[in-house]
């Protein structure tokens, strides 16, 4: 695997209106008119689209992406000089919310980010499993010959 992507989740309530939009966008362009149609078109689109990041373990370039239906849209860069990869365990809420009620639910992920200058960084991989993301931080520390610092417990240690 010398390409890994990061995309964050698209919930589920837009996956259902994005289509509703882009299916009413279509039936105005039909029926009513092409500019309500595009507009709701670009809505549904837009519901649908979600950001990420894609490293090249290969050739040591990365992009920050916009994905959607799968294609993914971000121009390629020369990696910065990664100084070290933190791997740290946080929550992730997902809210839903209807006219009335709103429901928020939590689980635990795990992230990888990767620092260069100080403080800056890029999350590269989102994943619920430890194992794999230990496994995905080696690669990047075997790659970039850096450091790996396990924060997913209280106290944290340099690997």
């Amino acid at each position: 695997m010398s390409i890994i992507t990061y995309l964050k989740e698209v919930s589920t309530f837009k996956k259902i209106l994005g289509p509703m939009f882009i299916c009413l966008g279509l039936f105005s362009i039909a029926m009513l008119s092409i500019l309500f149609g595009v507009i709701f078109s670009v809505i549904g689109l837009n519901l649908l689209s979600t950001e990420g990041s894609q490293i090249n373990l290969h050739n040591n370039t990365y992009r920050n992406i916009k994905s959607i239906f799968g294609y993914k849209f971000g121009k390629w860069q020369p990696c910065p000089g990664f100084e070290y990869v933190s791997v740290f365990k946080t929550k992730e809420n997902q809210t839903i919310r209807v006219i009335t009620a709103e429901a928020t639910f939590q689980s635990d992920i795990i992230l990888l980010n990767l620092f260069y200058k100080g403080n800056k960084h890029i999350t590269f991989y989102k994943t619920s499993d430890k194992v794999n993301a230990f496994e995905t931080a080696e690669k990047f520390k075997s790659v970039f010959n850096i450091d790996i610092l396990d924060a997913t417990e209280n106290e944290k240690r340099w690997l």
